[in-house]
């Protein structure tokens, strides 16, 4: 089974479009306890309403051995049937590249990361080559700074486009295996709107749901396909961190649930068509 057939079927499974995201800091987590058991617990209350996990791979990195152990504790814990996103931004080329997606999808078994464009498609072709892999391209980000260079009007015979759209009109054409996707902020809808309408049968990994205060009703509206899938709309610490005390994981569940429910909510007003 490929990237987007576990992602659809887990989707389908727990009517959800939620992802959740596994990103620990120490400094919000509850006292005494371990990453690795932080999530599990984590997991084991939230596995039902997902659609995906994403791990951001620098939050076990900056915690040295006992976060990469974690990292593959964690990896390993989450129920075969529900996809894992190692959310990693790597962007290098030649042999480097080929270092990184090795370690990404057969050392840490992930189902799909997220890559940097800026270097072309040379630094893109050894992820895209693993083909039951999903690889998600920066395309608009969530962050502010954004715009700083995505936003920038660049020469497209026959006019000028934003950089981001070029991004995406270049993932398209390399999409040659269809496990490419990108990914788009939730605090863009205009932008996430337009390359939804471009792009219309892309998984897109959206970002920037919560702690980002990007706009839930038009992540959904915008950002699923016509069988209203394939959009993947994380949260993080607004789910993980709901509560510091000893009562963290039933926080995180009553606030994935309460995410899922508004998420379905407004799949089922959305206008069609």
């Amino acid at each position: 089974m490929n990237f987007v057939e576990k992602l659809v079927n887990a989707t389908r499974k727990h009517n959800s479009l939620l992802c959740v995201g596994l990103d620990p800091d120490p400094k919000l987590m509850p006292d005494k306890i371990g990453v690795f058991d932080f999530n599990k617990a984590i997991i084991d209350a939230t596995s039902d309403l997902v659609c995906a996990y994403k791990l951001n791979l620098a939050f076990y990195e900056a915690l040295d051995d006992e976060g990469l152990d974690a990292l593959k504790q964690t990896i390993k814990y989450i129920p075969n049937d529900i996809p894992v996103i190692g959310d990693a931004k790597r962007g290098d080329i030649g042999n480097t590249a080929k270092a990184y997606a090795k370690a990404i999808f057969t050392n840490l078994n992930c189902d799909a990361t997220t890559v940097n464009p800026y270097l072309g498609f040379d630094s893109i072709e050894p992820f895209i080559q693993y083909k039951d892999k999903g690889v998600f391209i920066l395309c608009r980000t969530s962050n502010a700074g954004a715009i700083d260079f995505q936003s920038l009007r660049c020469e497209a015979e026959p006019d000028y486009r934003p950089l981001f759209e070029l991004v995406a009109l270049k993932a398209s054409q390399w999409n040659i295996y269809g496990n490419i996707g990108l990914v788009v902020g939730a605090t863009y809808p205009e932008e996430l709107k337009l390359i939804r309408n471009s792009h219309p049968d892309m998984p897109l990994l959206i970002p920037g749901i919560g702690a980002q205060k990007g706009d839930l009703a038009s992540a959904v509206r915008y950002g699923v396909n016509a069988q209203e899938e394939r959009a993947i709309i994380s949260s993080s610490r607004q789910i993980i961190y709901a509560s510091r005390e000893e009562d963290f994981a039933p926080a995180a569940r009553q606030v994935a649930s309460s995410l899922r429910a508004q998420i379905n909510h407004y799949l089922s007003t959305r206008p069609s068509g």
